[in-house]
């Protein structure tokens, strides 16, 4: 592939962080430890792909996407964004990409969700039509017409998140970040994001990176898998390619003779596999 095919390319992308080191007490002498977060990791993601970043607590996950998202800046390394380098185009590259961070609201707490929808409209300097045309989808696909004039305090978590939603696509990024978006939601606000997402993806070709812990969230939405453990990729592949290559090496099947994913990656999180 060009490289203008690709969404994302990472080569190389280091991260460590300086932890202070506690043994001896309050008052001993200040000792700090280095801890890799992200180790040499290289990857790319071609346009239009929904792509799961998955890894146990700690893997490095978030760090990787804080860095692909500009709130880090790597160690070492290089990321490009639609071909740009946030170091020269920190500023475009932001116009490309949308955030949701699970339980981290972009929404104004007290006012109503419709005044931070306006508000972003301002801030991106969205056109009158392309802000009507996107509210009326998504008000569609979301229902946000029940509670689009109250403020995020008086929503369930389901409605914030769907809201935050709306508000990382009102632009047309052509990026999408979802940092455990479907965390403590319900199933029926569950079904209703991942078919947003979906919608979003086959119609706007909209690329998305979504990291999260529901094995049911990467086996209805992802066309590949990035497994981060302990800061290094261990895989970047096709959810079949990781159930053929974990057949080959394991052998194991169950007794409807399927492999089940979370069964895989308990076996990537407890080391026996990758």
């Amino acid at each position: 592939m060009r490289p203008d095919d690709y969404s994302i390319e990472v080569k190389n992308l280091k991260k460590t962080f300086q932890v202070r080191n506690r043994e001896g007490g309050l008052f001993a002498a200040k000792r700090y430890l280095q801890i890799e977060a992200v180790r040499d990791i290289s990857f790319s993601i071609p346009k239009g792909e929904i792509v799961g970043l998955i890894g146990s607590n700690g893997a490095g996950k978030s760090t990787t996407v804080k860095m692909l998202t500009g709130i880090l800046t790597p160690d070492q390394g290089s990321i490009r964004i639609r071909g740009m380098d946030y170091r020269k185009n920190r500023r475009d590259i932001l116009m490309q990409i949308g955030v949701v961070f699970g339980q981290r609201s972009v929404l104004c707490w007290d006012i109503p969700i419709v005044e931070s929808f306006r508000l972003f409209r301002d801030m991106y300097s969205i056109s009158e039509q392309t802000y009507r045309k996107n509210m009326d989808i998504f008000s569609e696909l979301l229902n946000l017409k029940e509670y689009l004039y109250q403020p995020p305090r008086l929503l369930s978590l389901g409605q914030r998140t769907k809201a935050d939603l709306a508000a990382a696509l009102l632009y047309d990024p052509e990026i999408l970040f979802l940092d455990e978006p479907t965390i403590g939601i319900d199933v029926l606000a569950k079904d209703r994001i991942r078919e947003f997402i979906k919608v979003i993806n086959r119609e706007r070709h909209t690329t998305v990176v979504l990291t999260t812990h529901d094995v049911s969230d990467i086996e209805a939405l992802c066309h590949k898998m990035l497994v981060i453990d302990r800061g290094s990729l261990l895989y970047d592949g096709t959810l079949q390619g990781m159930k053929e290559q974990y057949l080959a090496q394991c052998g194991e099947t169950s007794a409807t003779g399927e492999i089940e994913l979370e069964h895989i990656i308990k076996q990537i999180y407890e080391g026996s596999f990758l």
